[in-house]
């Protein structure tokens, strides 16, 4: 019996134990951390042994081959040292792939993967197609393709996910943009995210769609550099002639089969320039699927939006607060501010990757009244920001952040926590960061 080792017990590790095992394999699972109960509590009814709070080489060297929670960096010292003795590390996305014959939808890009995921998934569900969701949302795709047998999964993949990912191939991969994250995974080398973002095509046939966004410079500048297999359909706001996914008319064409679809932007539920790219993603998709015109825009138009992302939370006293949680990078944040129509109080700081703020500068300064600084470590926020907004304040809460933001907003202004950094610092992580923003408003 072949011997599988699982590194991580969280949503995707436990997922693929619980599938290897049904597989027919000798399964392990070793987690540096403390696996949280409700996991263990799957492992135990599984009957599958397990470690947590330490990795003991003598049970994982063993192994024929490794899975690997994306979260593990590839220089921990565990993983050199099965590089070494040359067993193969995956991801489970690439393990519990062996296993099913269902189409992948899958999804990148450094900003706007998990709505388009979210919102693709809504519209192969709203139409009745047997659909899974899957990746860094949803449930595990191993445990689901241990317990289901679904035609279609939707899958949002991380560059971390695409690393270790080799035989994995997409029937749709979308690409929505590239702009610097998680550079300290990769050796403070851009061209080493980029060639992980492409990943998602590796493997692409002449069967395959790849969809992405036209006017990325990165995207632009890679495309140029690489030969494709797969059916190429770039989207933009822009209608040029090797464009068939473009606005014009305030309506949303996508021409890329004899029956041409269109749509009102004014009736798309999400508003927003990169919204709109998201949107356009997912028409896409949907109509690659062959799925009906009216359903596809049913869809997008009463579409809820995804939670942590430019979520409005409340108005107290005129004063809108808004929850973008998820913007862990300066990216993301710029989005969330190019949408703000109102005097911006912003709430920053956490774990900096290697940011680079100028992306953000000029829309501070026309935008943003005051900041907030939310981290261990705000140092890097003074330097840049304090020269560039009337106001700054340090918190080290996020009960002191948003009790900052109450005592200082005035009516039609918006409070705005787009962090542009990681949460690990104070929080668990974003969710938990966006959790405890909202438990603070609602309790003003």
């Amino acid at each position: 019996m072949d011997r599988i080792v699982i590194l991580g017990a969280g949503e995707s590790g436990v997922g693929a134990a619980i599938l290897a095992q049904k597989k027919g394999f000798d399964v392990f699972v070793s987690d540096m951390s403390a696996i949280k109960d409700h996991y263990k509590g799957m492992l135990d009814d599984a009957g599958i042994a397990y470690e947590e709070l330490q990795h003991t080489e003598s049970l994982i060297l063993n192994a024929k081959e490794v899975i690997k929670s994306p979260g593990i960096p590839d220089k921990a010292p565990i993983i050199k040292k099965l590089r070494e003795k040359e067993i193969p590390v995956i991801s489970e996305i690439e393990f519990a792939a062996r296993y099913t014959n269902a189409k992948m939808i899958c999804i990148t890009g450094s900003n706007g993967k998990t709505t388009t995921t979210m919102l693709i998934y809504q519209i192969l569900k709203d139409a009745g197609l047997n659909v899974g969701l899957a990746g860094n949302v949803g449930t595990s795709l191993a445990l689901q393709v241990a317990n289901h047998n679904f035609d279609f999964y939707v899958v949002e993949l991380s560059s971390f996910q695409l690393d270790n990912m080799y035989n994995f191939r997409a029937h749709i991969a979308i690409l929505l943009n590239i702009t610097p994250d998680h550079l300290d995974r990769y050796e403070y080398n851009m061209q080493n995210y980029v060639n992980s973002k492409f990943r998602i095509t590796q493997n692409q046939t002449k069967d395959d769609y790849f969809v992405f966004w036209n006017e990325d410079p990165i995207i632009a500048q890679e495309i140029a550099k690489r030969h494709f297999d797969s059916k190429l359909i770039p989207f933009s706001q822009l209608q040029r002639d090797n464009i068939h996914v473009y606005v014009s008319d305030e309506k949303l064409h996508v021409d890329i089969n004899e029956d041409p679809f269109e749509m009102e932007l004014s009736r798309l539920a999400l508003s927003g320039t990169h919204n709109l790219y998201n949107s356009m993603a997912a028409s896409i998709s949907a109509m690659v699927l062959h799925i009906e015109k009216d359903d596809i825009r049913k869809s997008l138009s009463n579409f809820q939006g995804v939670e942590h992302r430019l979520e409005k939370i409340a108005t107290i006293k005129g004063v809108q607060y808004i929850n973008d949680s998820k913007a862990t990078n300066v990216n993301s944040c710029w989005y969330a501010l190019e949408s703000m129509k109102t005097p911006t109080i912003l709430i920053i700081g956490g774990v900096d990757k290697g940011n680079d703020y100028t992306e953000i500068e000029s829309l501070v300064r026309k935008k943003v009244k005051a900041m907030i600084y939310l981290g261990m470590n705000n140092d890097k926020l003074h330097e840049f920001f304090d020269s560039k907004v009337p106001q700054t304040y340090d918190t080290s809460s996020m009960a002191e952040a948003v009790k900052q933001a109450y005592d200082i907003a005035e009516k039609g202004d918006t409070v705005l926590l787009s962090p542009c950094c990681a949460s690990f610092d104070l929080f668990k992580n974003y969710e938990d960061r966006g959790h405890q923003f909202k438990d603070c408003v609602k309790n003003l």
